[in-house]
């Protein structure tokens, strides 16, 4: 079966394209036609850098990982033409120490969609049809939003940051960042029954948007008294740094309890000053956060129950055949959250 698409791809820096592309489907893995897609920071880099760290573009990419649809046609029986469908981006080997420990996000042979790692590149799901593993696709009801439905990568990460530490009902927990992450991180720390939700940043939008999400006290990051979280060698038991900054995981630091836990979510360049003695002196546990394994399956089941609403985060809607509009607007970090893409 020969299908036409109509593809997103990137060919370099500030260099995009909607472009006409042929998917010959053979009766192996999912036929899917795309009607959704979110954003990401990702596809934001590879858009305004032509890379992400290292990784550079160098030859035409589809775009996007954070994406739904409606199955076409299946290898699978529990999937039937017109199941409405979440993909989940990540294609692990299967086979190696860490696959084999159902440990699938740090696979050493991970395909994960719209990813400038290898070459050739792996194409992402910002086109109208794509053929997918059908272990990929995590069915939803047809009568959930779509709106909704393709936060669920996103969230994905949020609910993987927020079970590092483990149990984090009834306990006191500091958010240093809100943006899309860090408010997906709210409320999923809000819905596993966190006692006392505290966020920082320096975007007033974004201080709202995390108090629509379920956090209580919201304080300016270079403006705000921090003082009083000080005292005693820190007052909270959990931290997450979601920015991606030295200064934002200093202060992680600073006002976690001798004890507690810091847990790096927010991906940013090299902290080339790192209080080693605070970390040394108050016993603290630094955790890293790295997408997720079984949180994809937990986020569609989540999102479909409506245990959170991440609607507060959507900007703004755009056609897919406005991938540049849609890639400036969702660059403007003043007026956007997540932007969508619509097939």
């Amino acid at each position: 079966m020969k299908i036409q698409t109509q593809s997103c791809v990137v060919n370099g820096k500030y260099d995009v394209a909607v472009v006409a592309q042929e998917v010959n489907y053979r009766g192996q893995g999912t036929l899917v036609k795309i009607s959704r897609g979110g954003i990401c920071g990702s596809d934001l880099h590879y858009y305004q850098e032509g890379k992400v760290g290292s990784f550079q573009v160098r030859q035409p990419m589809v775009l996007g990982h954070e994406v739904i649809g409606e199955v076409v046609a299946s290898d699978s029986p529990r999937l039937t033409p017109g199941q409405k469908v979440a993909l989940n981006p990540s294609k692990p080997c299967g086979q190696c120490k860490y696959c084999l420990a159902q440990q699938q996000n740090q696979c050493t042979g991970m395909r994960f969609f719209g990813s400038a790692m290898y070459f050739p590149h792996v194409d992402g799901a910002f086109t109208q049809y794509k053929i997918v593993d059908s272990a990929q696709c995590i069915a939803f009801d047809a009568d959930r939003d779509d709106k909704v439905m393709v936060f669920a990568e996103p969230l994905a990460v949020a609910i993987h940051a927020a079970k590092q530490p483990g149990d984090v009902a009834g306990k006191k927990v500091f958010v240093s960042g809100v943006g899309p992450i860090g408010c997906l991180l709210v409320a999923a720390l809000k819905a596993l029954g966190a006692g006392e939700i505290v966020c920082a940043d320096l975007s007033p939008r974004c201080l709202a948007i995390a108090g629509e999400m379920g956090a209580g006290v919201r304080l300016h990051a270079a403006e705000a008294d921090f003082s009083g979280y000080l005292q005693d060698k820190g007052y909270f038991d959990i931290a997450f740094e979601v920015a991606g900054h030295p200064s934002s995981l200093q202060r992680c630091l600073e006002i976690t309890r001798a004890k507690g836990t810091v847990v790096q979510v927010g991906m940013g360049g090299s902290f080339p000053d790192f209080p080693l003695m605070l970390l040394i002196a108050k016993e603290l546990n630094l955790l890293g956060s790295f997408r997720f394994v079984e949180e994809f399956e937990l986020a569609v089941a989540w999102l479909a129950q409506g245990r959170i609403d991440p609607l507060p985060l959507l900007s703004a809607e755009f056609d897919n055949h406005q991938l540049a509009q849609a890639l400036e607007f969702a660059g403007d970090k003043s007026r956007a959250a997540k932007v969508q893409l619509v097939f």
